[in-house]
């Protein structure tokens, strides 16, 4: 049960009450459970906030679920795959969860790229990916995810979980991690997806340099960079979101003004 799944079910009352402190939850709060397992989260969550739509793709658990949590009125169990529900049915909510560690990433760029109702993420994640996440420029941590996310969120690591709190215990320690969503972008660019690629290029090889790393996008791209400013020699994890949407938006004007000649 839930193994399938990637689930690891956590019911340590102690853990989950400090996450729900970090959650900052309101009785008129609308909140999102993805993968709600035995419901022990869920049932603390019940009496927290005004209603709980818990989303949970194991067949398995739906009639546990319904049998433990028949006595609330606010409670709804969406049987499905969280990453095709349509979170943009919901006007406001957040997010409080233990996620299945095997759709992490993917899930984390649907909720902050569709929905646009929500409001913030408490999120149980595996410590690396959290440290990734929150991770600071130059650190070894810093990584595309650390940009793809700062671009849509903020972020904070909250604590740490061990391994040895769940059932099953998975082989690696977890984090709480809390993400507020942006009303607007962090940083503006014409062109997200091809905003995005540049990051992605920009990291294939952590120990070139930007230079190295951009050259297919311009053979003269040490004179881009310094046109905006940016050494050529620096290392990607040594660059802000702000960098690279000035490095972004420059190879945009490179190429637009190769095309007009």
């Amino acid at each position: 049960m839930g193994r399938r799944y990637g689930q690891h079910f956590l019911s340590d009352v102690g853990i989950l009450q400090r996450m729900l402190d970090c959650a900052q939850l309101t009785a008129d709060d609308t909140v999102v459970e993805i993968g709600p397992g035995l419901g022990v989260l869920t049932e603390m969550l019940l009496r927290r906030v005004g209603r709980v739509i818990a989303i949970e793709i194991d067949s398995d658990l739906h009639q546990k679920l319904r049998g433990r949590l028949c006595g609330y009125d606010n409670f709804t169990l969406v049987a499905g795959d969280a990453l095709k529900f349509d979170y943009r049915e919901i006007e406001r909510f957040k997010v409080v969860s233990n996620i299945p560690y095997c759709i992490t990433t993917p899930l984390i760029f649907k909720l902050l790229e569709e929905a646009g109702g929500l409001q913030s993420m408490t999120l149980m994640l595996q410590k690396e990916v959290a440290r990734r996440i929150t991770a600071l420029k130059g650190s070894k941590a810093y990584s595309v995810l650390t940009l793809m996310v700062q671009y849509r969120s903020s972020t904070s690591l909250d604590f740490i979980v061990p391994r040895g709190a769940f059932r099953p215990p998975p082989k690696v320690d977890s984090a709480v991690v809390s993400f507020f969503a942006l009303e607007a972008p962090a940083v503006t660019v014409n062109n997200e997806q091809a905003f995005f690629k540049v990051i992605r290029t920009a990291f294939l090889r952590r120990r070139k340099t930007i230079a190295n790393n951009l050259k297919p996008y311009d053979i003269n791209i040490k004179d881009i960079l310094g046109d905006i400013g940016i050494d050529h020699m620096t290392r990607p994890e040594r660059l802000s979101l702000e960098d690279f949407a000035r490095i972004s938006l420059a190879l945009e004007q490179r190429r637009h003004n190769n095309n007009c000649r």
